[in-house]
């Protein structure tokens, strides 16, 4: 096992808690913001923006952009 592979394994479930937050408190945000808030559809529409933020990041990566971070 790599160092890199040990240090996620250790970080794993702190990345996902952290990303559990984040949605977690835009779906307040659109709650407080949007009187009779359709939910579901708040959900979806966060997770889609979520995903194209996580996809610039790996095109960046893919990119170099963090060879020297």
């Amino acid at each position: 096992m790599t160092p890199q592979e040990k240090e996620l394994e250790a970080m794993k479930s702190e990345i996902e808690k952290e990303i559990r937050a984040i949605f977690k408190a835009n779906m307040k945000i659109f709650d407080w913001d949007i009187p009779e808030n359709d939910d579901r559809a708040s959900a979806q529409m966060i997770l889609e923006t979520m995903q194209e933020a996580l996809d610039t990041l790996k095109a960046e990566v893919t990119s170099g952009k963090y060879d020297n971070y």
